[in-house]
C-alpha cells in the first residue's frame, strides 16, 4: 500500500489503523517471536543436552545463563544503534545474528560450544524484541501505539505455554539440534521480508557510546556468575576459583558505577537510584527474575530425571505455569488502571511466593494434577507482577526519565535470571550429590525451591514501597485537581508498556 492511499484511509477514519501498520507490525513480531520462544525453548532441552554433551548441570546451566547474560548486555545499547544508525539497519543484523547463532547452536559438537554459539546467539536476540517495538511504535504514531503494541503481548504470553511443548515435540521427533535449526527457517522469511516491507530511516548523528561502561558492566556480570557457577563445581564457596572471579566481578561493576556516575552519557543512568521507588522497582525485577527464571529449569528436570516422563510430556506438564500468565496478563492492565501497579504487583509477588512452597515440599510421587493446578495458579502470579511493577515504578518518575529507566529495569531482570539460573541450579546439583534414592532426590528438588520461593518473597517489601509511592501521587493528582487521579498515577506506566 502507497503512502497516499494510506493516506487517504487515516483521513477517512482517524481511528482506524492501516493495514500497512500492520504489516510492518507483523514482520517486525515475527522477528521477537524467535527470541521470546527460545528463551523458553531451550529449557525442556537442558537434561537431554546434559545427557548427550556429557555434561554436569552446574556447567550445562550456561546454555541458559550465556544466553540470558548476553541479552541484558545488549539491551542498553539498542537504543543508541537505533538512532545512529536506523532501526531497520540495526533490526536486520539482529536477525542476522541470532539467525547465524542458531546454526552454529545446531552444530556444536560439545557444550562448551554450545554456550559460546549461544552468547552470539542472546547478542542478536536481545536487540530484536526491542527493536520490533521501536519499530512498530514509529510505524503506528502515538494515536494508534496502545493498540498496536498490544501485540507485543501476544507473543509474550504464548511462548512460555508453546515454547516448552514445541522443544519437547522437535526434541522427541527429531533430536536437540533442531530447537536450533528451527529458527533458520523462521529467518528465511522473517529477513527477506523485514528487507522489503519495513520503512527505511537512516540514523543520525547521536552521542557515542559508552564503550568502557559497556566493558566493565559486561565482564562484571560475567565474573560474577562465572564464580557462582564454580561453586556447584567445587562443592564450596570458600574455594578461590569461586570467590576471586565474585569478588573480580564486584570490584569491576563497582567500578563501572563509578564511571556512570562521573560522565554526562553514561551506559546506564545510575541517578536514577537516587529515587527511592524506583530503587525499589529494580529489587523486584530483579528478584523476580532470579525466582522467575531461575526456577524455569527445576520442572523440566524434576519430570525428566525423576518422574521419568518424555520430552514431549515434560513439554505439556510445563505449559500450564504460561497458561496461568497467558490469563492473568491482559487482566493484570485492566487491574493496575483500576488500583494501581503497585497493589497489583504486590498481590502477583505474594501469589508467585505462596504458590512456589508447594513446589518446596514436592515428593517422588506428588499428584500430577495438583502440580500442574499449583502451576497454573504460579504462572497467575507472575503474569501480575512484572508489568504492575514497572508501572508503579514509571509513575515516581518523570517522563523525561522513561526511556532511561526502562533498559534498566529490563537489564536487572534478566541479570536477575541469570544470577538465579545459576544458584538453582548449583543448589540442585550439590544436593543430588548426597541423594541416594527418589525420595532424597525430591528433597533436594525441593531444596533449591525454598531458594526461589526465598527470591520471590525478597520482593514483597519493595512492592510495599511501590504502592506507598503510587498513593503519594494519586494524592499529589487530586490535590493539583486532576479530574482522574488514578489514570495521573499510571499514565507513565502505559508509557513504559510502549517502551519495555
Amino acid at each position: 500500500m502507497s503512502s497516499a492511499s494510506t493516506a487517504a484511509t487515516t483521513a477517512a477514519d482517524p481511528n482506524k489503523i492501516p493495514r500497512q501498520v500492520w504489516i510492518i507490525s507483523g514482520v517486525a513480531m515475527l522477528g521477537a517471536v524467535m527470541s521470546i520462544l527460545d528463551t523458553t525453548i531451550v529449557n525442556v532441552a537442558l537434561a537431554t543436552l546434559g545427557h548427550q554433551l556429557h555434561s554436569s548441570l552446574s556447567h550445562i546451566q550456561w546454555v541458559i545463563t550465556g544466553y540470558m547474560l548476553s541479552l541484558a548486555a545488549v539491551i542498553p545499547v539498542t537504543g543508541w544503534a537505533s538512532r545512529r544508525f536506523g532501526a531497520k539497519r540495526v533490526f536486520l543484523i539482529s536477525l542476522s545474528l541470532f539467525t547465524i547463532g542458531s546454526f552454529l547452536c545446531g552444530l556444536a559438537t560439545s557444550d562448551t560450544e554450545l554456550i559460546l554459539f549461544r552468547v552470539l546467539q542472546g547478542v542478536g536476540g536481545g536487540m530484536i524484541m526491542p527493536l520490533a517495538q521501536i519499530i512498530m511504535a514509529d510505524t503506528a504514531g502515538p494515536k494508534r501505539m496502545g493498540r498496536v503494541m498490544g501485540l507485543v503481548a501476544v507473543p509474550m504470553m504464548l511462548a512460555p505455554t508453546l515454547g516448552p511443548l514445541l522443544g519437547g515435540t522437535i526434541i522427541q521427533v527429531l533430536n536437540w539440534h533442531w530447537i536450533f535449526f528451527v529458527n533458520l527457517i523462521v529467518g528465511a522469511f522473517a529477513i527477506p521480508l523485514a528487507i522489503r516491507l519495513l520503512p527505511n530511516k537512516t540514523g543520525s548523528k547521536t552521542d557515542s557510546l559508552d564503550f568502557t561502561g559497556l566493558a566493565l558492566m559486561s565482564i562484571g556480570l560475567v565474573a560474577i556468575t562465572y564464580g557462582l557457577a564454580e561453586a556447584g563445581t567445587y562443592y564450596s564457596f570458600g574455594n578461590p576459583h569461586v570467590w576471586v572471579p565474585v569478588l573480580a566481578g564486584l570490584i569491576l561493576v563497582g567500578v563501572f558505577a563509578f564511571h556512570a556516575l562521573r560522565i554526562k552519557n553514561p551506559l546506564l543512568d545510575l541517578r536514577l537510584y537516587r529515587n527511592r521507588h524506583f530503587t525499589a522497582a529494580s529489587i523486584v525485577m530483579f528478584a523476580l527474575g532470579a525466582a522467575v527464571f531461575g526456577a524455569m529449569i527445576l520442572m523440566p528436570l524434576y519430570w525428566q530425571d525423576l518422574r521419568g516422563y518424555n520430552v514431549i510430556d515434560t513439554g505439556l506438564l510445563t505449559g500450564p505455569q504460561g497458561l496461568g500468565m497467558a490469563i492473568t496478563m491482559p487482566l493484570a492492565s485492566r487491574f493496575t488502571e483500576r488500583y494501581g501497579g503497585g497493589r497489583v504487583a504486590l498481590v502477583g509477588v505474594i501469589a508467585t511466593a505462596v504458590m512456589t512452597i508447594p513446589f518446596a515440599l514436592i515428593g517422588a510421587h506428588t499428584s500430577v494434577a495438583f502440580l500442574c493446578v499449583v502451576m497454573v495458579l504460579r504462572g497467575a502470579g507472575m503474569g501480575a507482577s512484572f508489568m504492575p511493577a514497572m508501572t508503579a515504578a514509571f509513575a515516581a518518575l518523570e517522563r523525561s526519565q522513561v526511556s532511561h529507566a526502562t533498559p534498566q529495569l529490563n537489564v536487572l531482570n534478566r541479570v536477575g535470571g541469570s544470577i538465579g539460573t545459576t544458584i538453582l541450579a548449583v543448589v540442585l546439583a550439590d544436593s543430588l550429590r548426597h541423594a541416594h534414592s527418589p525420595a532424597a532426590a525430591a528433597h533436594s528438588y525441593g531444596t533449591a525451591f525454598w531458594w526461589s520461593v526465598g527470591m520471590a518473597a525478597a520482593a514483597i517489601i519493595p512492592c510495599v514501597v511501590l504502592m506507598r509511592a503510587e498513593s503519594n501521587v494519586r494524592k499529589a493528582a487530586k490535590a493539583a485537581g486532576a479530574q482522574d487521579p488514578d489514570r495521573v498515577a499510571v499514565e507513565s506506566g502505559a508509557v513504559a508498556e510502549a517502551l519495555v
